[in-house]
């Protein structure tokens, strides 16, 4: 009975060892091919994310960096470098907080809001096409559901490792 529980143990390492392995090479391709889908409009998939992020109707009045950061689950230090290259280009703008001035609200701009709804989204949805082209809607929900289980999974080791403190 041990040594039936050991190789079950030694196959799911090794199948998660391939599947970590394969969401690594998938966030690596989604960067690469994604930003070459919405490279014309000057967008990468970071920037990509944060327009997506800022057009749901939730942040309609702008999102603080650090809910920004915490939405898209990267560090406000990564999202400092692209807010600002996204507030030069000029597809979002930062202002004080009305509730909380030592906060920034970022908002989507007029000019982002057409290169999101235009331009951008357009391809976007292109881009989904072809790559989910061969997905049924039930492989795309099953999909969705497993990769939410496993990220309800590291947010709950994120949170033990680093204690909201803010």
């Amino acid at each position: 009975m041990a040594n039936s529980q050991k190789n079950r143990l030694s196959v799911k390492i090794e199948l998660a060892n391939r599947l970590f392995f394969r969401l690594y090479q998938c966030a690596n391709m989604l960067h690469k091919t994604g930003t070459r889908a919405v490279a014309a409009e000057g967008l990468t998939t970071q920037q990509w994310a944060v327009l997506g992020a800022l057009s749901r109707e939730e942040a309609e009045g702008g999102m603080s960096v650090g809910d920004l950061a915490r939405y898209l689950m990267v560090s406000r230090q990564n999202l400092s470098g692209l807010i600002s290259r996204m507030e030069r280009d000029g597809h979002v703008s930062g202002a004080a907080d009305g509730r909380d001035r030592r906060s920034r609200l970022i908002t989507m701009t007029e000019s982002g809001r057409r290169l999101w709804v235009q331009q951008a989204t357009p391809k976007i949805h292109e881009y989904y096409e072809q790559v989910l082209e061969d997905f049924s809607v039930d492989d795309v929900t099953h999909t969705l559901h497993y990769l939410l289980k496993l990220l309800d999974n590291m947010k709950r080791l994120d949170d033990v490792a680093e204690p909201a403190d803010e």
